[in-house]
């Protein structure tokens, strides 16, 4: 039901709506993890060819006309943010890059991390050293943890191997329209394919496959 090959996780093949502004850089990366150590550098490289409808409204922060930010929000460079919503209390913690049709929501903290278009975390939720795909969902609560207890390397759990990230700190990687359930835990080094979905209250660890809706780790079935 789970069974998910290297092959499934490239990035051409696991995100089939590169709908972001940085998608010309990220499809320059074989695999989606590759991104989280570049996240820096690829805003950097973005800065200089953003349309003249985005304006520096402080030193490494650069806002497309017609986003919406909350005068509490707080926004650490460097960032990038298309024509979006950030709310009340939301926190960026620098290395951010949030896309158009986005919702950065109420006490919602992100650190070096992509938001595809679509894509939103609009309560409570924490998403670090991440990528979400587009128009994937974290629902009310729902925790993206970026890094073990023990602060060892983040290994991704496939059926029946292990992929060396050659990170220390990764949170997840989620594909085009992942539901995360309200409350749930994404540990560190999980990767959801396309249109899957996570049950509410759920600690999960590993690579799910595509379509599927994860209710625990032995209970996994088709969406469709």
């Amino acid at each position: 039901m789970n069974d998910i090959a290297l092959s499934d996780l490239k990035t051409e093949v696991f995100f089939k709506e590169l709908s972001t502004i940085a998608k010309n850089e990220i499809i320059k990366t074989e695999y989606p993890w590759q991104i989280i150590p570049k996240i820096k550098e690829i805003i950097f490289s973005l800065i200089p060819t953003l349309p003249n409808s985005f304006n520096e409204i402080k030193e490494g922060v650069w806002v497309e006309s017609g986003a919406e930010i909350a005068k509490s929000a707080e926004i650490i460079a460097p960032c990038i943010i298309c024509k979006s919503q950030i709310r009340t209390g939301a926190y960026l913690r620098g290395r951010v890059i949030v896309g158009r049709g986005c919702v950065v929501g109420n006490s919602t903290e992100i650190k070096n991390a992509i938001l595809f278009d679509g894509a939103k975390c609009p309560h409570y939720n924490y998403v670090g050293d991440s990528v979400l795909g587009y128009k994937a969902h974290m629902g009310a609560g729902a925790i993206i943890s970026n890094q073990k207890s023990d602060k060892s390397r983040v290994f991704i759990s496939l059926s029946s191997s292990k992929i060396d990230t050659g990170l220390d700190k990764m949170g997840a990687i989620l594909s085009d329209e992942v539901e995360i359930g309200a409350g749930s835990v994404l540990n560190p080094g999980s990767v959801i394919c396309a249109h899957s979905n996570v049950y509410p209250l759920v600690s999960l660890r590993g690579a799910i496959g595509k379509g599927l809706i994860y209710k625990d780790k032995n209970t996994i079935v088709e969406k469709y």
